[in-house]
């Protein structure tokens, strides 16, 4: 007898697809949150790292490092002071374990060595440049965004955003020539944040077409100090000269520093801001800012506490509370859950 060979039916067949299609529906989600997953677990690690740098530093030199610099420059001492401008995390690159990569980092000299934004001394150019994965959350985009400088996720907390966004004296951990030691956070190591995220800029650059920025990945820009509410609805440009998180070597607000005036992942847009004609060489050019903590991350942002324990934030979180968890000595009885 025959056998008889039977083909699938065209209904079969689209059975058969419509089957394969939902359960692609069905792990498609799963593959990315189990990706995620992987993604924020990274996060933290580099947050952890640099808390682990933190402390390490604060052993060592018996304070926490400054969180921008502003020194006269022996070699040109009417330079603006502003423009030596290293971050947090180039005071900390010693204690890192991208040691190696960063040993030949010369912090004797000015960032900035002339007015042009290219004008770095030859030594650190090449360094500057490079893009160091410690700096960098896998969640978000993870590429350079200046030509000149590597880019950065993490930022050191300033406080609360008092003083209309002031760089100077603020009452978090890391500001202008901060040093902060342990006895001065009366609030408690463990109730005080170090550092947190800050997505990547996107969009043009010095734009003063409001409709091209992206509230989430822009900041607006203008060159009245101390901030207000007023003055930075009233921008007329966006993205001035550079891109949120352009470099982990410049300590600003643009960059390696944020504050809790605003929320985690708030949707009003950052305000940056700058003192321009100031006679006092250790104040001109001094950047102002209200730079929300914002993460790729579904629902908050991650923190390092000045213990070094990492925690997500919810977006969701008091805004009091925020507020009081950015402040070193304020009295609050706010706790990172």
């Amino acid at each position: 007898m025959r056998t008889v060979q039977r083909g699938m039916t065209l209904v079969e067949l689209l059975v058969v697809v419509a089957i394969l299609a939902t359960l692609a529906g069905l792990l498609l989600p799963a593959v990315q949150l189990v990706r995620e997953s992987g993604r924020r677990t990274s996060c933290v690690n580099n947050l952890r790292q640099l808390g682990l740098a933190m402390g390490n530093h604060e052993s060592v030199r018996g304070s926490w490092p400054i969180g921008a610099e502003s020194r006269q420059w022996i070699a040109q001492p009417t330079f603006p002071y502003q423009f030596f401008r290293w971050s947090v995390l180039a005071h900390l690159s010693p204690y890192f374990e991208e040691e190696q990569i960063l040993r030949g980092l010369d912090l004797s000299v000015p960032l900035y060595t002339g007015f042009s934004p290219t004008d770095i001394s030859p030594q650190n150019k090449p360094i500057v440049k490079l893009t160091v994965p410690l700096f960098l959350c896998p969640s978000d985009r993870g590429m350079p965004v200046s030509t000149i400088f590597g880019p950065t996720n993490y930022a050191g907390c300033t406080g609360s955003g008092g003083g209309g966004g002031t760089p100077f004296n603020a009452d978090g951990l890391f500001f202008i020539n901060s040093r902060i030691k342990p006895k001065d956070l009366t609030d408690g190591l463990s109730k005080t944040v170090a550092f947190s995220e800050s997505i990547l800029g996107d969009g043009p650059q010095a734009t003063q077409n409001r409709s091209e920025v992206n509230p989430i990945t822009a900041y607006a820009f203008t060159f009245f100090i101390p901030l207000t509410e007023t003055r930075c609805q009233r921008a007329t440009d966006w993205n001035f000269t550079d891109l949120r998180g352009f470099s982990w070597a410049n300590g600003e607000y643009r960059t390696t520093a944020y504050n809790h005036y605003r929320g985690p992942n708030d949707a009003t847009i950052d305000c940056i801001g700058v003192e321009m004609s100031s006679v006092d060489k250790g104040r001109q050019y001094a950047g102002y800012g209200w730079r929300a903590a914002r993460s790729r991350h579904l629902g908050g942002v991650n923190v390092v506490a000045a213990d070094g324990a990492v925690r997500f934030i919810s977006d969701a979180v008091d805004l009091a509370v925020w507020k009081a968890l950015s402040t070193r000595a304020g009295g609050e009885s706010a706790t990172i859950e």
